[in-house]
């Protein structure tokens, strides 16, 4: 494969998004079927939080100003709260929410701000360590989220139901 170094740079700065953002989905996945927020998820349409069916069903049910609100968190999120800076190792994210040099802070090693505790690993051996689990744990949520994707769309639940699985003869 041809090449350069800005080029791998980057395509694993968006390795390393594209896998946290996967890890958090999958987690989003699992934890709905167990828990959900009291209350309303829209008061002026009497939508509780209750009402909303767990997985892809919750696209048409939530209401346009929701998925709007999502959409300019997630940008506030990727532009400003977690920024990654070229002179920063892949993956290390900083804010630019208050200036790039004045009130800044950095993210410690398992996504913790500095200023609530987050302090980076300094052993070199542990912090490779950990940084290839990141990658291979984002590589499989990649998988996995696309899988409960797939499944949901295809049985309505992005578990399954094991009594619809017959034994091929």
């Amino acid at each position: 494969a041809e090449g350069n170094q800005y080029d791998f740079y980057r395509r694993r700065c968006i390795e390393l998004k594209h896998g946290r953002v996967s890890m958090l989905a999958c987690t989003g996945y699992i934890v709905q079927e167990f828990v959900r927020f009291p209350g309303f998820l829209s008061p002026s349409s009497s939508i509780k939080f209750a009402d909303i069916p767990n997985g892809l069903a919750a696209v048409e049910k939530v209401p346009a100003v929701g998925w709007f609100q999502y959409t300019v968190f997630c940008g506030i999120c990727d532009l400003w709260l977690c920024h990654q800076v070229p002179s920063n190792p892949p993956g290390k994210l900083t804010t630019r929410l208050f200036g790039e040099g004045i009130t800044n802070y950095q993210y410690g090693s398992i996504g913790l701000p500095g200023y609530l505790g987050g302090k980076p690993v300094e052993d070199p051996e542990l912090k490779k360590k950990k940084l290839n689990a990141e990658l291979a744990n984002g590589r499989l949520a990649m998988m996995a989220i696309i899988g409960m994707f797939f499944q949901d769309g295809l049985t309505g639940s992005a578990w399954g139901d094991w009594a619809n699985y017959v034994r091929s003869e």
